[in-house]
């Protein structure tokens, strides 16, 4: 039997099938199935797996690798790297490569060097993802979302968010650089691979945290670099960890903001105030570097005394005031000012303002001081009872009118308060207030003048003095007959004047005569005069009644008792008659 010789792989295959004839010329039909059956289980084997090979020859740029049963294939030397381009490689060489097919058109093995070192890689790395273990690798591309990774033949992704701890703007100082990296994702079948850097920076920051926060002492003075800066503090980067100073303890004075002492980049001083070991958190401090201002407090600031100082900030309740560098006192909005009241303190003072105050309270404990700014001025009330004493005419402005009384504006800012039972000695004080409006200037008499209280009583009744002490009126008493004039006529009786006096009485329906037929106020008009007896003089509560039906009793007695008795036989008609006469003839 004669075999073509056209290559070695198939004479090799030839001089086998010969053999195998001549020693098994006869097989049987189980025979064949089960050299069948062993073919295609080393085929199933080895196609598709890493497979070890011998070179059996170097033909130009290609070694021809044996990789076992009687099958050749042939590798570029360029994919055995620098030893394969260097000419290193030589006949009877052990090599690995990837076994793609047992045999092609051309009867040969399709072999890859380049894919045999990529499934080297994917076992190495499933064996390190498994463990949790780091791969080194290197960035050699930058694709949509990320970056490649080579892992030593196997590509990876490299998503941006985990090239670094913060963002990275420029990569091109990590490109083909070697560096470790930590798997997070493999999945074979679509042949993906997702790594992180981040993660590995984080743990070696992590353990370089740890290694500084055990050498770190409270206490301990140490210098750093201001990384960032916040409305709350400041974060330090002491060296690979960072510490906060917080705005409380950059200095002893008040500071609304850090940026007032710091700036980004500067290198401070700063003492470990607090470690937390377990979550490496640093509490650090400035002002604990300098002497504290608070010692010795109450000696140098004593109760009543006044200082200087400059307001530092202002608040709904008060303003800070500033006496030294790092001492501050609260001004509360009570003792702002003595007359201002339910006034905003910006009102009163600004901010950066010098202002003269009195120390009310020092609490070293609480770190606190009382300021008072009105105590520093003279009080108003105090002023005001010296210049104008009870008794005293004052004028003002009304500047409010309130169901009990009127406001009105005094010398020295302060108020004065007339009761609707000083507005008038006669009227109402609910009827005369709403003769009033606020604006109006008006004249009153100082009552009572209550500094700790903070009070002025006035009277506009007082400028014309009691109607019923003045004039003839200081002579009238109960039963007095008095000549009244009607002011105006009412239904249940009649308002009138009394002559020769300010005073005014109330004249009943009753009253009006001792017949009842004739108890009718219409009687009467405005103008109208009659004499009448005062049936009621009450000075405290101010109430004056007059009766003309107690008059005409009293003088009906008074001519019984003088001109006779009914009862002696004479009439009533008679004795009034007499009476009348002797009145008229006197």
């Amino acid at each position: 039997m004669k075999f073509r010789s056209a290559t070695p792989t198939r004479r090799r295959r030839a001089n086998w099938r010969q053999e195998k004839h001549l020693s098994d010329f006869n097989p049987s039909i189980e025979d064949f199935a089960t050299l069948l059956e062993e073919s295609f289980v080393h085929n199933d084997l080895y196609e598709g797996a890493v497979v070890k090979g011998t070179v059996v020859a170097i033909e130009k740029d290609l070694a021809v690798i044996d990789v076992g049963l009687k099958v050749e294939g042939r590798v570029p030397l360029k994919e055995f790297g620098a030893k394969g381009r260097d000419g290193e490689m030589g006949v009877g060489d052990e090599v690995e490569v990837y076994l793609e097919r047992v045999e092609n058109a051309l009867g040969e093995a399709v072999l890859s060097r380049e894919k045999a070192r990529r499934e080297e890689s994917w076992v190495r790395l499933e064996v390190a993802f498994e463990a949790g273990e780091k791969v080194n690798g290197q960035i050699f591309n930058q694709v949509k979302g990320g970056f490649t990774v080579d892992l030593d033949g196997a590509v990876a992704f490299l998503p941006r968010s985990q090239v670094d701890i913060r963002p990275v703007r420029d990569v091109t100082p990590l490109m083909h650089t070697p560096q470790p990296f930590q798997i997070l994702k493999m999945d074979k079948r679509r042949g993906n691979i997702v790594v992180s850097r981040r993660v590995v920076l984080e743990e070696t920051r992590a353990e370089q945290r740890s290694e500084l926060v055990q050498s770190l002492e409270e206490g301990h003075t140490v210098e750093g670099v201001v990384k960032n800066i916040t409305d709350y503090g400041a974060f330090v980067d002491l060296g690979g960890i960072d510490g906060l100073l917080h705005v409380t303890d950059i200095a002893w004075r008040r500071i609304n903001h850090p940026s007032e002492v710091l700036t980004i980049g500067q290198t401070v001083k700063v003492q470990i105030i607090r470690v937390n070991q377990e979550t490496h958190r640093i509490s650090l401090g400035m002002k604990q570097l300098e002497t504290d201002p608070w010692d010795g407090i109450e000696a140098k600031y004593p109760i009543d005394a006044k200082f200087t100082g400059r307001v530092t900030n202002i608040t709904d309740y008060g303003a800070f005031v500033e006496l030294e560098p790092g001492i501050e006192g609260l001004i509360h909005v009570s003792e702002m000012s003595w007359t201002k009241k339910n006034v905003h303190p910006g009102k009163i003072v600004s901010t950066s303002q010098e202002v003269e105050v009195m120390i009310l309270e020092v609490d070293p404990v609480k770190r606190r001081i009382s300021l008072g700014l009105k105590q520093t001025l003279q009080n108003p009330w105090d002023a005001f009872a010296e210049q104008f004493p009870t008794g005293t005419e004052v004028e003002g402005e009304v500047k409010n009118k309130t169901e009990f009384g009127l406001f009105i504006g005094l010398d020295g800012d302060v108020d004065g308060m007339v009761h609707l039972s000083d507005l008038d000695w006669n009227r109402p004080g609910e009827q005369v207030i709403e003769e009033f409006k606020k604006g109006d200037m008006v004249k009153a008499v100082v009552l009572d003048v209550d500094v700790d209280k903070e009070r002025i009583s006035l009277g506009i009744k007082q400028l014309s003095g009691d109607p019923m002490d003045s004039g003839a009126a200081g002579e009238l008493r109960k039963n007095s007959v008095v000549t009244c004039e009607v002011i105006e006529v009412k239904d249940a009786g009649l308002d009138v004047k009394i002559a020769d006096s300010d005073l005014t009485a109330f004249l009943r329906r009753t009253d009006i005569s001792r017949d009842r037929e004739e108890q009718r106020p219409e009687r009467y008009s405005v103008g109208d005069k009659f004499d009448a007896r005062i049936t009621q003089f009450d000075k405290k509560t101010r109430r004056v009644t007059v009766s003309i039906k107690a008059l005409e009793i009293a003088e009906e007695k008074e001519a019984v008792a003088q001109y006779g008795s009914s009862d002696s036989g004479a009439s009533l008609g008679d004795i009034l008659g007499a009476a009348l006469k002797q009145q008229s003839d006197d």
